[in-house]
């Protein structure tokens, strides 16, 4: 390497110091009434000083902006000039300064790094002091905080240094269980946005409905099949002989039933706004179900989903026969199905997120990258990664760093 060459970063061997931590610096700090130009304005009057930006902060809230610029300090004797320059032109503009000397960069970041989601409906401050009190006191630092969504929920994300990811998610669960809010906390890195296959349960999670009780409703047997189902979701029966069992009370039927269950079939507050966003950021997306193709099939092709899989009602003669053909698919078969669709999308189990409210789901749930438990029974939200407890299936979106400023924005692109 020639001497005028400069050295990268990235090859400067580990523990190098890349900038003396005593060099002077000076934080400028503006604010007031947000305006255009007030960024162009500042910087303008630093250029007279032949001052390098070492970081820059600008946050705008209810029309009220605070801008903050880290800069080396000025050539000797010229301090005195630059902060009575920065004052004048500060109130020229109606704002307000203040400038603080001191030496160096930030404070560097500790490790074990996290970013924690908080879901309120709404967030209140006592929840949001608590939920800060829990991340300092497992020694944690909160690096910084930004609003991702402020409807349907509020969804707020602090980028929080210094503990584990998973000690930290132990002691925020309990706090967020104590408050009655909802908090995610994941590792930070570049892997957040590189998860690209989402997998959902159907019944209770895609949709609001469990398509079995919908079946039954025609049959007559809607509240004997209700009490099964709501057993094997708790973990209470074998899914496989709680399938039969209840696909049993089917028998006879006539097979026109099925155009009516799939005209019954609500989807949940979200779903289309979480499929259509995650598409058009180039995420392929699923769904795997205790319940039947001949529902699921529609949802794939309403919806435009890329993968599908669930169990199938045999149909002779126009009539359902009580029976399901083909493989079934219970709580082992879903964590195997997730791993097919990513085999099949070509992205690494790690980069999978699945989302699903029965104990059927846990093992996809636990298998994905990060799994989600979405309005769950008790033993899958103590088991999943985070739990999101509000009824929109959207707020997922903001698990992964997705605001709900660039899903609006998106939708008036697109129309």
């Amino acid at each position: 390497m020639s001497a005028s060459q400069p050295q990268h970063p990235a090859d400067v061997p580990a523990g190098t110091e890349l900038a003396a931590a005593d060099v002077p610096t000076l934080l400028v700090k503006i604010f007031g009434k947000d305006r255009p130009g007030i960024t162009a304005g500042l910087f303008d009057t630093l250029a007279a000083y032949s001052v390098d930006v070492v970081d820059i902060e600008q946050v705008v809230t209810r029309g009220r902006m605070v801008l903050c610029a880290l800069v080396t300090a000025p050539p000797a004797g010229l301090e005195g000039d630059l902060r009575s320059t920065v004052h004048s032109w500060a109130e020229s503009m109606k704002m307000q300064a203040e400038i603080i000397s001191g030496t160096g960069d930030n404070r560097p970041r500790g490790t074990g790094r996290s970013l924690v989601t908080v879901l309120g409906h709404p967030l209140t401050a006592e929840s949001t002091a608590a939920i800060a009190a829990t991340i300092t006191g497992t020694g944690s630092n909160i690096d910084r905080i930004f609003r991702l969504a402020k409807y349907p929920v509020t969804a707020v994300e602090f980028a929080v240094s210094g503990t584990e990811t998973e000690a930290l998610r132990t002691a925020l669960a309990i706090e967020a269980a104590q408050q009655g809010v909802d908090v995610a906390v994941v590792a930070a890195g570049l892997h957040r946005r590189a998860q690209r296959l989402v997998v959902m349960d159907v019944d209770s999670t895609l949709i609001q409905d469990e398509v079995i009780e919908l079946f039954a409703a025609h049959a007559g047997c809607e509240a004997e099949v209700a009490e099964v189902t709501a057993a094997a979701m708790r973990g209470e029966l074998d899914f496989e002989q709680s399938l039969h069992a209840r696909v049993a009370l089917l028998a006879g039927l006539d097979a026109s039933v099925v155009d009516k269950v799939r005209s019954e079939v609500r989807l949940t507050p979200g779903a289309r706004t979480l499929i259509r966003t995650l598409k058009r950021l180039g995420f392929q997306v699923g769904v795997v179900s205790g319940g039947f193709t001949q529902v699921t099939d529609d949802l794939k092709e309403r919806l435009g989903l890329d993968f599908a899989q669930a169990n199938t009602l045999e149909i002779v003669d126009g009539r359902l026969t009580g029976k399901v053909t083909g493989e079934i698919v219970d709580r082992a078969g879903k964590a195997r199905l997730l791993r097919r669709f990513a085999t099949e999308a070509g992205v690494p189990l790690a980069q999978t997120v699945a989302i699903g409210d029965g104990a059927n789901d846990l093992d996809m749930l636990n298998a994905a990258g990060l799994g989600v438990a979405f309005n769950a029974k008790p033993v899958v939200r103590e088991a999943a990664h985070t739990a999101v407890n509000v009824p929109f299936l959207d707020t997922v979106l903001y698990l992964l760093g997705i605001t709900r400023e660039e899903v609006e924005t998106a939708d008036l692109h697109e129309a």
